[in-house]
This record gives structure tokens, sequence and C-alpha cells, in this order.
């Protein structure tokens, strides 16, 4: 997926996760700020609000995909090949990668790929064996696999052979487009230590457990139940073997985390600042005072600071906005206790046309959003965007939504909220299993600590109630927002309506912007449980045919279909830099490589 010229990149779902103590975070954020430049061996860098890292493991579940949580991961166990935007265009950052090379057989479906000269901590080689331990625990493990979408890796691998300890091949159940195979799968494998990770307990022996499919359901389970425990991240002997630029030297379950330079590695991605402190804030007020207070070398500023931006570089910051190749959106609950109002297309074009996401954009984003109508991201010119997306099927219409359900069988009762009056089928009735009396009304589970994210919830909530449809909004902290999206694909629960984690942004692609993990039937982040025949078929496509068309097909039908309700697309964040701390460019896939950070 990932190529040399700007397609995007994944990330994650999402934003990012967990929640911490303004009082705990001011104190300690002191420690990393301040000092001449070069006094200092410490950056401290401030976490999206409400966000904490809470997971180590390369392997990740469903609901610990933040990109925080895959970039810090990344700094301890390099993907075996890494993809961002640092050079000023999405491509393979060899560097970053733990492979070296690669190369395609001459039908294409075999690929065989050299790994660079890492070594684990402990002093062995990162192997072939490493890689062939990833493959293994997740094949057998897949359904509980983050990333996972049935049918791709590592389902689509038929043959992995080992040549030897440096080298090894794929082969492939298909010709695939080789950029998205190596960009868009290839960059979910993680090299993982199985010398020192291939066992079943604390005290068991270390074997090759991973080769049979119940040995490694028994690894998987109990690598789990470690990386559960944030508390034991910076004593418990499994997270020591890192073959990356850092190490874990304090991690908190509050998701205060603090990395320092692994003094044995190998690779050519040195760290040049020793100690990196990971920052979290309960809100951004929270976090902009410890900015003014100078204890922040590397944080951010709101949307609406852009009006007074003076005040910052005063304080000796550059203000940098991170765009990101994302789209931001809320799922529809398609199994949810309105699953019969949002499967009728009217009603999700009459939502859909509530939204006006250009105000919105502008007035509540300052210019740090722009509007997003479909499911390739719009920031960026693409060959793969349709102009049916870019030119917005449904623009911001109050009159229009309003007459959507009215057409199909939709009176106002006393309270002003639409109540089926003709239930049934017909063209102009409310449609398959609504029935009279039920009420256009639902609740949008968002995320909090964003003024603007609250400010565009009360927006689309009053412009609803002005079409005639009640919405309660909840506001909940991001971790327990993306658990709640993923209620209905664990088989726990199934209650909520539509959910938003989208602050700052709610999908980050790898450079193909595909929707094989997003808008496939059975991948995990089809949280609304989205199916569409013919949408399944083009995702299907995109992933062995680099033909733009079929790029823009896709584009269309989705910005049509409404697979979600389609928002203002925010900056990754807007970010404040302090003067002397050179970041380079920032990622547009939301990643971020440390390392490469440096005092002048």
């Amino acid at each position: 997926m990932r190529t040399q010229t700007l397609r995007g990149r994944m990330l994650a779902p999402l934003g990012a996760l967990a929640v911490a103590a303004i009082a705990l975070t001011g104190c300690q954020a002191a420690q990393g700020g301040g000092g001449s430049a070069a006094e200092k061996d410490t950056v401290s860098y401030a976490l999206p609000v409400g966000t904490g890292p809470n997971w180590i493991l390369p392997i990740s579940a469903p609901d610990k995909m933040a990109t925080h949580n895959s970039a810090i991961k990344a700094t301890m166990w390099p993907r075996l090949f890494e993809y961002n935007g640092q050079s000023g265009d999405m491509g393979w950052d060899k560097e970053g990668s733990a492979a070296e090379s690669y190369e395609f057989s001459e039908d294409g479906k075999t690929i065989t790929i050299t790994l660079g000269d890492l070594t684990w901590s402990d002093g062995k080689p990162v192997s072939t064996r490493d890689v062939e331990f990833w493959f293994n625990l997740v094949k057998a493990n897949a359904e509980r696999t983050g990333g996972y979408s049935e049918g791709n890796i590592p389902d689509n691998v038929t043959e992995f052979t080992t040549i030897d300890e440096k080298k090894f091949s794929l082969t492939m159940d298909k010709v695939y487009n080789q950029d998205f195979l190596v960009g868009n799968q290839l960059t979910l494998v993680y090299p993982m230590p199985q010398h020192v990770w291939d066992k079943t307990s604390d005290d068991g022996e270390i074997g090759d457990h991973d080769r049979d499919p119940e040995g490694a359901v028994q690894v998987f389970d109990y690598l789990f139940s470690q990386a559960e425990d944030m508390k034991t991240y910076a004593t418990n002997p499994l997270w020591k073997t890192v073959s990356g630029p850092y190490t874990v030297k304090s991690w908190s379950d509050s998701g205060l985390v603090e990395l320092t330079a692994n003094d044995k590695y190998t690779g050519e991605d040195e760290a040049q600042i020793e100690n990196v402190r990971f920052l979290p804030f309960t809100s951004a007020d929270a976090e902009m005072n410890v900015v003014r207070s100078g204890e922040v070398d590397y944080g951010y500023i709101t949307a609406s600071q852009l009006t007074n931006e003076k005040q910052f570089t005063d304080l000796g910051y550059d203000i940098q906005p991170w765009a990101g190749w994302s789209i931001t959106y809320m799922p529809y609950n398609f199994a949810g206790p309105h699953k019969e109002l949002f499967s009728q297309l009217y009603v999700r074009q009459a939502l859909q046309h509530a939204v006006d996401q250009e105000t919105i954009s502008d007035a509540i984003w300052h210019g740090a959003a722009t509007p997003d109508y479909g499911p390739i991201p719009q920031t960026v010119p693409s060959d793969q965007l349709s102009d049916a997306q870019a030119d917005n099927p449904y623009p911001f219409d109050l009159k229009k939504a309003e007459q959507l359900f009215t057409d199909h069988g939709w009176e106002k009762n006393s309270d002003g909220v639409f109540e089926c009056a003709s239930a049934g089928t017909g063209d102009d009735q409310c449609g398959e299993g609504i029935e009279t009396g039920d009420l256009a009304e639902f609740v949008i589970t968002t995320q909090n600590g964003s003024q603007e994210t609250d400010n565009t919830m009360a927006e689309i909530q009053s412009s609803l109630a002005k079409v005639g449809v009640k919405v309660t909004v909840d506001a909940k902290p991001l971790d327990s927002v993306l658990t709640q999206a993923q209620e209905c694909k664990t088989g726990s629960t199934c209650t909520w309506d539509l959910v938003f984690f989208g602050t700052a942004g709610s999908w980050y692609f790898s450079p193909y912007a595909t929707g094989e993990r997003l808008f496939a039937k059975e991948t995990k982040w089809n949280a609304g449980q989205y199916f569409n025949a013919e949408a399944e078929e083009l995702i299907q496509e995109m992933m062995f045919s680099s033909d733009p068309e079929i790029s823009k097909q896709y584009s269309e039908l989705l910005a049509k279909d409404l697979p979600v309700m389609w928002m203002p697309n925010p900056v990754y964040q807007v970010s404040v830099v302090r003067d002397g701390l050179e970041i380079g460019t920032q990622d547009p896939g939301g990643n971020f490589m440390p390392q490469r950070w440096s005092w002048k």
C-alpha cells in the first residue's frame, strides 16, 4: 500500500487512548522542559487529550490500535517495513525498517525479503525465525488480532520459506498489487524475539510452541496477559528484549511513559536524544497551561488558539499544523438498537444533509479541519478521488433533510420529533423493520476533552433538532469510546448508535487508501457492521490492481451509500515545537519517530 507517492497510511483508527491526572502531568512535565538545548538529553512530548499509551506488544488487540501505541512500540520493535511521509512524500523508510531489501518473483506471487543487520538487546541476531514467530501467532489467533482482515495477511500467505537466518520468502495465494502488498500488508508485520517470547508461562520453557496451532494460542494468551499489565512494562523481562533505538525506562497506569536510548542498538536509526517523555493530559486547557509554563518541548494548541498564536510564538515555540492523510466519520451501528432506522438509505442521506461541514470547519475548527465527503482522503490531490466525492453529494440542506423524512411517512409529534406514521416498505413509507410510532432519535457516543469536538456535536445536535431528529450526546474518554465501538465485533454487547473518535482524525491510511481494514464485511474496524456487496467487490479489486478507476468507483459508491456519517477532517494536531528542537517533517500518517528528533 505504500508507494513513493503520497497515498496515505493507517494507523490506526484513529486518534489515541487513556487518561491521566493533571497534577501528575504538570509535576512530571517540569522535569522534561527548560534548560538550554546544549544541556538537554530529554524531550517531552504531549500526548493528545484523554490518551495514554496502553499497549506494548507488537501484536495489537483490536481496541489498542491507537497511533501513539504503534509509534512507541515501533521504536522498540521496528516493523518489517516502515512507511511514512517524513521525507516529504509517503514511501518506504529503509532506516526505520527491519527489512533491508526485497524482490518479487517473475510471476509476481512470491516476495523474497532480506533482513537488515539488527540484533536483539541480548546480542542475538534478529532473524527469519523472529518473523515466522509473528506469522504463526497471528495466523492461529487472527480473529483476536487488531488490524486483521479476513483473506489478507496472514491468510493470503500460502508458504513461508526460510532461506537462511536473514532471508526468507512469502508465497501469496494470488498476484497482488505490489505496492499494496508491501505498503498495506507487510507493514503490519513485526519481527518478535522468538528465543525469549515463545513460551506459555513465566517459568515455561522456550520452544517451538508457535509452530503448533494449539501452542500458538497458548503463547498468544500468555503474551496478551502480560501486555495487559501496564505497571510491569518497565520491569517485565519480556519487554527488555528489543531491537529498536529505544527501550522502556518507566510506564505508569496513568499513561506517563519514558523511553531511554537502547545502548545495544545496531541499526542505522540511532536515537539522537537519550530520553523521551510522553505526557498525558485530561484536557486541552491543562496541556496548554503546561505549554505556557515552558514545560513541554513538543506539544499542541487547540484550533481556537490559531486566532491568538502570538502568545505561543512569544514563548519560543514554532507553530506547525500537522495535516493527516486521513478521513473522519461516525460509524452507524447497523446491528444496534436503531439498526432499522440506520438501514434506510434515505435516513442516512437526511442525516448527512444536516451536517454543515463547511461552517464547522471554518467557525469551530478555525480552518484546522476540512470537509470530508467519502472514503478517500481529500487533504492531498489523489488519483483515487472521484468527482462525485469531491463535489459533495449531500450538501448542507435542512429542508432537504426534513423532506426526506416526510416523503417516507414520518410526521412530527408534539415535541417536534419525527414519528413513523406510515409503517411499511413502500416508497412513501418508513421502511423495513420500522414500526408505527417509532421515533427518529438516537445517541451519539463521542470522545471528550476537546472543545472543538464538543462544539461540533452541539452544532450537529442543533441542526438535527431543527429537522425533527432528537439526538443525545454522551461524551466519554477516548479509550472508552474505542472499546465501545468494538462491542459488536467482540460479542459482548451492542448497544451504541453512533460513535465518534475523530478529534484527531478517525482513520489514517497507508499509501493506498483502500478499505479492506475499514469497510470490508469481516474486518475488525468495520465497527458498525456495514455491508454492501458492490463495495466488497471493489475493495477486493483495489488490492490486486493499481487502476485508479477502481478506486474512483469505490470513492463514489461509499460517498453516496454513506456507511458512516462523514465529518470534517481535523489536522492531527496544531503542533507547537520549542525553538531549538528539530523534528523534521510531521508524518501525514500520524506516526512519529522520536529517535530522529534532535536539539540544535
